[in-house]
C-alpha cells in the first residue's frame, strides 16, 4: 500500500523543534479543531473508534481506557509515560528529541477530552536532552497561546509538567511510575484499583505512552476512517494505524522506521537493509527484550498485536532485535538474564529470587558448567515465575529463556553436551 509517514514526518529533514517549522507542517491544526470544534466526548469517541491501541507494550485501546475515568467530580490528571526503559526500544525518544511539539499537541487534546487540567510528562533520568527538549517546546507553546490559561480564547487551560525520573526499569510500569511521581519507592501497586479510578496521588489518572499520544492529532484532524484505513495486513481490523519500528542488532541500517501497522517481520528487516552479507537471520525479538523468541518460520507474520501473539510472541514496544546465524543465542539469556535481576524492585519474592536464579543459572551455562538439571530449571520458571507477581517484569524475564528452550534447544544443548564431556574426561 501507499504509505506516507506522518508522526516521522520531516524528522532529519528540517527542525521540528522550532514551533514556526513545525506549525508549517500543519501542526497545532488539530488541537485548534478540537477545541474550536469539538465536543470532548467527541474526541473520545473518535480515538475509540479509530481504535488506537497503546503503543507501550500491552495493546490496549486507548479510547476504552480514557472511557474508565469516574465522572464523580475528582480532579483528573494525564500522566505520559516517556521512561522508555525496554532494551531496544527508542522509538518514543526520537519522537522527544526531534518532533516535542506533537507530543505536546497530543497531550494538549486528550486532555481536553478528558477534561483534565493538568498533565505530567514522566520521562526516563538519562535523557536530559529531550526532557530540556520538552520544556522548551512547552515555553514556545505557551507563547503561543496554546498552554496555560484560556487556550485559544476557548476557556480551557493546561499545565505540563516534566518530570525526569531516576533510570529505573520498573518505572516503566504505569504504578511503579505514579509512585516515583509522587516522590515514593519506584514499586508497582497491586490493582485493582487501577489507575483510572485511583492513580496520582489517589486521583483517577490516564496514562498513555508518547507514540500513542502522538497518534492523537493526526486521528483528529484526519478522522478515525483514515486510521482504519493504515494497515499492511487487512483480514485483522483489530491493529491498524502508523507504527514506528525499532530495527537493531544484525542489520545493515538500524535505526526507527515509521510503516503501516501489519507489515511483515521479513518488511521490517528489509526496510533497516537487511542482514549483512553472507550472513542468514536466526531469529527475532519483535517486541524487545521481553518478548520471546520468532524464528526463520515466522518472517512472514504480520507484525501487528494479534499475529504476533498468535505466533507465540509479543509486539509489545515494537523493538525488533534481529539476530543472524553469528549470534549465540545462550549469550544473550545470559546478558537479558542479569539485566533482570539487575532491575528487579525486589518487592515480590518470585521476581527478587527468580531472576538472581535465572542469572546463575545461564552463568553456569554459559561458563561450560551447565547440566540437564538446569535446563529443567529452565522450563519450571514458567509456573514459578510467570503470572506469580504483582507486575510483568518476572513473566518477561522468563519470556526469551522459555522461547529459547522451545525454538533453538540445540543452542543450549550444545553447552550441556560440552559440559557433560569435559567432566567425563
Amino acid at each position: 500500500m501507499q504509505f506516507e509517514p506522518v508522526l516521522t514526518k520531516g524528522i532529519g529533514v528540517v527542525d521540528l523543534r522550532d514551533i514556526d517549522v513545525y506549525e508549517a507542517q500543519g501542526g497545532y491544526q488539530g488541537l485548534r479543531k478540537a477545541l474550536t470544534g469539538m465536543e470532548p466526548q467527541q474526541i473520545v469517541d473518535e480515538v475509540k473508534k479509530a481504535n488506537l491501541r497503546g503503543r507501550g507494550g500491552a495493546g490496549f485501546p486507548a479510547g476504552v481506557k480514557w472511557g474508565f475515568l469516574p465522572n464523580d467530580g475528582r480532579p483528573r490528571y494525564l500522566t505520559v509515560n516517556a521512561d522508555e526503559s525496554e532494551p531496544g526500544t527508542c522509538n518514543n525518544r526520537t519522537l522527544i528529541y526531534a518532533n516535542p511539539h506533537l507530543l505536546i499537541e497530543g497531550i494538549l487534546i486528550a486532555a481536553f477530552a478528558n477534561r483534565i487540567s493538568q498533565s505530567f510528562i514522566y520521562i526516563r533520568g538519562e535523557f536530559k536532552g529531550g526532557a530540556v527538549a520538552l520544556e522548551q517546546a512547552i515555553e514556545a507553546a505557551r507563547v503561543r497561546g496554546y498552554v496555560g490559561k484560556n487556550i485559544l480564547g476557548t476557556g480551557f487551560g493546561q499545565e505540563i509538567t516534566v518530570h525526569r525520573g531516576a533510570g529505573a526499569y520498573i518505572c516503566g510500569e504505569e504504578s511503579a511510575l505514579l509512585n516515583s511521581l509522587e516522590g515514593r519507592r519506584g514499586e508497582p501497586r497491586v490493582k485493582p484499583p487501577f489507575p483510572a479510578v485511583v492513580g496520582l496521588y489517589g486521583m483517577p489518572t490516564i496514562i498513555n505512552n508518547v507514540e500513542t499520544i502522538c497518534c492523537v492529532p493526526h486521528i483528529v484532524t484526519r478522522g478515525a476512517d483514515w486510521f482504519l484505513g493504515v494497515t499492511a495486513n487487512p483480514s485483522n481490523p483489530k491493529s491498524c494505524g502508523p507504527k514506528i519500528y525499532t530495527v537493531s542488532c544484525c542489520v545493515q541500517k538500524p535505526g526507527n522506521y515509521e510503516m503501516p501497522i501489519g507489515v511483515t517481520l521479513r518488511d521490517v528487516i528489509e526496510a533497516a537493509g537487511g542482514l549483512k552479507p553472507g550472513r542468514t537471520f536466526k531469529a527475532a525479538q519483535p517486541g524487545g527484550s521481553s518478548s520471546p523468541l520468532l524464528g526463520p518460520q515466522h518472517l512472514d507474520t504480520p507484525m501487528d498485536f494479534e499475529s504476533v501473539a498468535a505466533a507465540g510472541s509479543m509486539l509489545g514496544t515494537a523493538a525488533v532485535m534481529v539476530y543472524d546465524d553469528t549470534v549465540d543465542l545462550v549469550e544473550v539469556a545470559l546478558y537479558w538474564a542479569q539485566f533482570y535481576s539487575s532491575e528487579s524492585c525486589g518487592q515480590c519474592t518470585p521476581c527478587r529470587e527468580g531472576t538472581h536464579w535465572l542469572e546463575r543459572v545461564f552463568t553456569r551455562i554459559k561458563a561450560g558448567e551447565g547440566n540437564e538439571e538446569n535446563l529443567k530449571l529452565i522450563a519450571d520458571m514458567r509456573t514459578q515465575m510467570a503470572g506469580t507477581t504483582i507486575c510483568v517484569l518476572s513473566d518477561a524475564a522468563v519470556f526469551y529463556p522459555l522461547s529459547l528452550l522451545k525454538l533453538f534447544p540445540e543452542e543450549l544443548d550444545r553447552y550441556i553436551k560440552k559440559a557433560k564431556e569435559v567432566r567425563l574426561a
